[in-house]
């Protein structure tokens, strides 16, 4: 009886080891923030799980950060395309200790969570926002992996004005720092390819009735209409649009360019008539890493990805890969690793960043859209 007593103490003891190591497992947090609910829900949702995909597959793999096995962790934070509720959920982060951010999805989020984060000494890689200004604050913990706003809507103004051979043009903006943004690019480049701009008018990220300012537009018969927003947006414009009779070309930036945007405009899109631009994209010899990305993506969530998912995923990638270098998840310790980082092989491309922590050499992919389908025209660098 003395010896199965024993035996028995031991296996508890054992036990009691094992659990005990299990709970000293550091865990790494990585906060993810977009709007996950809200108009432009399932673009968050896309963000957010390219962010979570990464997490899974590099915890299935194993990550050892300064000589010990870590078990990363995503934490998930709503923000509804909305600041406000974008620097909550940017404390709320903070609070919680995370080591890293991805996001925000949105650059009028983005902007003001940067503040909050720099301050708190946090990196924070947005995937997706796209507004020169977010990078110009001078933190030191802001990245991006996507080209900005400069670079894209000044390719769309050159291509609105050269390659659709637009005459008349009219630009429309939804006033987040985004649109407003976007469309500002887009106006240069117009006047600098010798384009003409007929009229420039204003709505919301929540309108749903264009009517006064097409009516407005329709008489001054533009060749081509540019759009500064989202594909919540757009699509019920374009509806109207074909309701008012106007054919102009319709060209939008990356908040357009989503798989989603046919079914928003309930089927009124012609062959060819919108043309938009992702902020990203691979060259030839990417492809197969993007499209693998995108059958695994597929596979384990049952949904295509809408834009952004394999950004979110290569910054989730970027900041562990800088803790690993560092050997520390401590932000202060690997942060300036992170900042160094060049020539990070990620499904999206090669990324390196620059000084002011915008990604050196950032592509475009030009999309126009047919028979219901989005279809790439060119990568653009």
């Amino acid at each position: 009886m003395i010896k199965k007593t024993f035996t028995f103490s031991l296996i508890g003891a054992a036990a009691l080891l094992a659990a005990h190591a299990a709970s000293a497992q550091e865990v790494v947090r990585i906060g993810h923030v977009g709007p996950t609910s809200g108009a432009i829900a399932h673009l968050g949702k896309d963000n957010e799980l390219g962010a979570r995909m990464a997490i899974d597959e590099l915890n299935a793999k194993g990550v050892v950060i300064g000589g010990k096995k870590v078990k990363l962790e995503l934490l998930g934070e709503d923000d509804a395309g909305d600041p406000k509720q974008g620097t909550q959920a940017a404390q709320k982060l903070v609070d919680s200790k995370v080591n890293g951010v991805v996001g925000h999805l949105n650059s009028g989020t983005s902007i003001p969570a940067a503040k909050i984060y720099s301050e708190a000494g946090i990196p924070q890689i947005s995937p997706s926002s796209t507004n020169p200004k977010f990078t110009r604050s001078g933190y030191k913990t802001t990245f991006r992996v996507v080209a900005d706003d400069v670079h894209l809507g000044g390719t769309l103004g050159r291509y609105a004005a050269k390659d659709l051979k637009g005459k008349s043009i009219a630009v429309i903006d939804d006033r987040t720092a985004y649109g407003q943004g976007v469309a500002d690019e887009f106006e240069k480049g117009v006047k600098a390819n010798g384009g003409k701009i007929i009229g420039r008018e204003f709505t919301n990220d929540k309108a749903t009735d264009f009517s006064a300012i097409l009516t407005s537009l329709k008489s001054k018969k533009p060749d081509v209409i540019f759009f500064g927003g989202m594909d919540a947006v757009a699509g019920p414009m374009l509806r109207q649009m074909k309701q008012l009779g106007i054919s102009a070309k319709f060209v939008g930036g990356d908040g357009i360019c989503t798989t989603e945007l046919p079914k928003l405009a309930a089927g009124t899109i012609d062959d060819s008539q919108v043309y938009c631009a992702e902020a990203g994209g691979v060259d030839a010899a990417q492809k197969q890493a993007m499209d693998d990305f995108r059958a695994r993506f597929r596979n384990t969530t049952k949904l295509d990805v809408q834009v952004y998912a394999p950004y979110s995923y290569d910054a989730v990638g970027v900041l562990v890969a800088a803790m690993v270098k560092a050997g520390s998840s401590d932000p202060a310790k690997y942060l300036p690793v992170l900042a160094k980082t060049e020539g990070y092989k990620g499904v999206t491309g090669n990324i390196s960043f620059d000084a002011k922590g915008d990604i050196k050499n950032g592509a475009l992919t030009l999309y126009t859209y047919k028979a219901g389908n989005r279809e790439s025209l060119a990568v653009i660098r």
